[in-house]
């Protein structure tokens, strides 16, 4: 019999970084699971990924036990990086923050596809450009 779910939360964490503290100890210690059980193995999983934001999806049990999924980063997050600014434009539509090409975005969503809502690379590539628009990143 499976077991029943309490709770799903999605967290997005440093990798190798995570740490008891806020925002991972808010937003897990309500629902009463080891929070150090999930540091240590989120750390281990995502040891090779650092530098980079890794979402984590958690499913809490009613025995308080989980699981966990780990996604792609964000993509705002590679943008910033293709990109080589510290952030988005607070007016995209007037200031521009920088640029990538069409390769890095192709790059992008070759990434991102498992986690989109489309399995097709041509509609992921526009999803990522819409991004890239919204947050003032010109694609050349």
């Amino acid at each position: 019999m499976a077991k029943k779910v309490r709770a799903i939360v999605t967290l997005q964490i440093p990798a190798g970084a995570a740490n008891p503290a806020p925002p991972v100890g808010t937003a897990l210690g309500p629902h009463g699971i080891n929070i150090m059980d999930f540091v240590k193995s989120y750390n281990e999983r995502t040891a090779a990924q650092a530098g980079n934001i890794i979402p984590a999806q958690i499913t809490i049990f009613e025995d308080r036990s989980f699981t966990f999924v780990l996604k792609t980063p964000p993509a705002s997050d590679m943008l910033r990086k293709a990109a080589g600014v510290p952030k988005g434009s607070a007016s995209q539509l007037l200031n521009r923050v920088g640029s990538v090409t069409h390769a890095q975005i192709r790059q992008i969503a070759e990434t991102k596809l498992p986690d989109l809502n489309t399995k097709d690379i041509d509609r992921a590539i526009k999803q990522i450009e819409g991004t890239a628009h919204s947050m003032g990143i010109e694609v050349r």
